[in-house]
């Protein structure tokens, strides 16, 4: 399973341990009744609703977290300038 079938599983079960029906999350969330289908089906949405639905499902605030910067950049950035030397 990719992680597009992966995420749309779980937003699957959220939606349904919430209570919502798709017509009642789609409704809410200002996504369509489609989008949110093909999503559960496929794993196929934009970000921009994929985010909609987050907030309505109370999980926007964790998307911070996935391009969020380390608290230790200088490691990083000695790991890449090391590479860099080696080549």
């Amino acid at each position: 399973m990719d992680i597009r079938q992966e995420l749309a599983a779980r937003h699957k079960q959220l939606r349904k341990h919430a209570g919502y029906t798709q017509a009642d999350l789609a409704r809410r969330s200002g996504v369509s009744l489609g989008s949110l289908k093909r999503f559960e089906q496929s794993g196929q949405i934009s970000l921009d609703n994929l985010l909609k639905l987050a907030r309505i499902l109370g999980k926007l605030e964790e998307f911070d977290r996935v391009l969020s910067i380390p608290e230790d950049m200088e490691a990083i950035e000695r790991l890449f300038s090391d590479e860099m030397r080696r080549k």
